[in-house]
């Protein structure tokens, strides 16, 4: 039996137990039949994650259940010289679970157990595939929660969160994913299963628990993870400042940081994703304004006042329109729900869309924003921009139609114009979204070779036959790209 004979019976494949494949088989009997997806249909679904600029279909899903399972699953792969990409819930946005030159996928998202809560301590251990939001609700009647909040939490899951280092609107004062995780299991990819960091506070010895979180996947695939949980706020304040044009709402933000006031989260969504946000979630944004800033203060009630006082008078100070207060927890939920979902609102304005990353100094948000428009009219493309202003954190999202030829060329040259921009200003490459296969050819804007060797001798130290997600994050030697499209080495048999 060879690669030919997979691609061959693909397409006459109508449940796992027709195929008679000694390879597929051999992984149903670690992780039972329902566990292999070898159906070209069922197939497709895994072809990318929310970077769909770029598309590669495994050859064989696998869903493990345990811990024992996916070390099963990735030792036998091991043994037999197959290259593998670890998947979450797929809500990534840089191609980071692209399966390149990688025929098998083993996704997480049937780990998907809250194993253990211990209030006292203030911690979770929660599998790879269990939900963000999940592991709040689990625990918000006892008064904590797990303050790292991605825009996807209702769908995006610990294991993806702990790969790319995610953030959320409330990663200005709480931090990212690193700041919240205290011990991690790793299954290496020749299937040896460790554990780093743990349940306490700090741990002796090198941190690989933290040089772990962000690594894309690339050092193994995480079953689960300790996570640090945090007391609920007594209060919060929520504001919505509306205010004629995006100038006035960036000047807005840096000077309520250099108040001293820290917010919980400031958040900035501009004209047109304003429009599409109010259509769909009809909040009562007000469609006309050329920028709104969502401002939350959280802490205890006394200490909320002074800090109330100061953001009103740095918004009319900055001739903020208006300055709206949510009323009640259900407004707060609505205001807070519509920014998350904003994302999605943008079908509303195109079939197709790219959400850029980059990070600039708060003092040049403008800066990059006259850059991006500057782009968008380069390049014949409508940008819309919703981001963590707070941090610098910018996501514009490059609107497309990728049934017009030539225009999802435009938007990849148009996103890298703006990626070296926000080095340019003093930035970086991403903030919370990972590096993947999209700005992979452009880390030599911010690393140097001896940097990015230092790099791949990390890697190799977990992951030293590249097997495990390759060609994700650095740059081939002399190409610094991978054509995804190009044929891919096939499952050996």
């Amino acid at each position: 039996m060879n690669a030919s004979t997979i691609k061959g019976n693909r397409d006459n494949r109508s449940a796992w137990n027709e195929v008679t494949i000694p390879f597929v088989e051999r992984l149903g009997e670690m992780v039972g039949a329902d566990g292999v997806v070898v159906n070209a249909r069922a197939l497709a679904t895994y072809e990318c994650d929310g970077y769909t600029l770029e598309k590669s279909v495994p050859e064989v899903v696998v869903l493990p259940r345990s811990t024992q399972e996916t070390a099963a699953v990735v030792s036998f792969l091991h043994k037999e010289n197959i290259a593998f990409v670890p998947r979450g819930a797929g809500t990534g946005l840089s191609g980071g679970c692209l399966p390149v030159e990688a025929p098998v996928m083993i996704g997480t998202s049937r780990l998907n157990t809250i194993k253990h809560i211990d209030l006292t301590n203030r911690y979770v251990v929660a599998e790879a595939g269990v939900v963000n939001l999940w592991v709040s609700n689990a625990v918000k009647n006892d008064g904590l929660h797990y303050a790292p909040d991605p825009s996807s939490q209702q769908a995006c899951t610990i294991g993806g969160n702990v790969a790319e280092n995610s953030g959320g609107p409330h990663t200005l004062k709480y931090g990212v994913t690193t700041n919240h995780v205290l011990g991690l299991e790793l299954v290496l990819p020749d299937g040896e299963v460790v554990t780093l960091g743990g349940a306490v506070e700090d741990v002796p010895g090198y941190d690989l628990r933290g040089v772990t979180i962000g690594a894309e996947g690339t050092f193994g695939l995480v079953t689960e993870a300790t996570l640090r949980l945090t007391r609920q706020p007594q209060a919060y304040r929520t504001f919505l400042g509306v205010f004629e044009s995006v100038h006035q709402a960036t000047q807005t933000v840096s000077d309520i940081i250099a108040a001293g006031v820290v917010p919980a989260a400031l958040e900035m969504m501009d004209r047109l994703i304003i429009q599409a946000v109010e259509a769909a979630f009809h909040f009562g944004f007000p469609t006309d304004a050329g920028a709104v800033l969502i401002i939350e203060l959280d802490g205890l009630e006394a200490g909320l006042e002074p800090q109330t006082r100061k953001i009103l008078d740095i918004c009319q100070h900055n001739s903020a329109r208006e300055v709206r207060v949510a009323a009640d927890d259900a407004e707060r939920t609505a205001l807070w729900t519509s920014r998350k979902r904003a994302f999605g609102a943008v079908g509303r304005l195109a079939p197709n869309y790219c959400t850029q990353d980059g990070v600039v100094p708060r003092t040049k948000v403008a800066d990059i924003l006259r850059t991006i428009a500057a782009v968008a009219e380069k390049y014949n493309l409508r940008i819309a921009n919703v981001f963590h202003a707070g941090d610098g954190n910018i996501h514009p999202i490059l609107m497309y139609d990728e049934r017009n030829p030539g225009e999802a060329e435009r938007v990849v040259q148009a996103g890298q114009e703006i990626l070296k921009a926000c080095v340019d200003l003093g930035g970086s490459l991403t903030g919370e979204h990972g590096i993947g296969v999209e700005k992979r050819g452009q880390m030599p804007l911010i690393f140097s070779p001896e940097d990015l060797l230092c790099m791949t001798e990390l890697r190799a130290v977990f992951n030293p036959d590249n097997r495990c997600n390759p060609h994700k994050i650095i740059p081939t030697p002399g190409t610094g790209c991978i054509d995804v499209r190009a044929p891919r080495r096939q499952v050996p048999l």
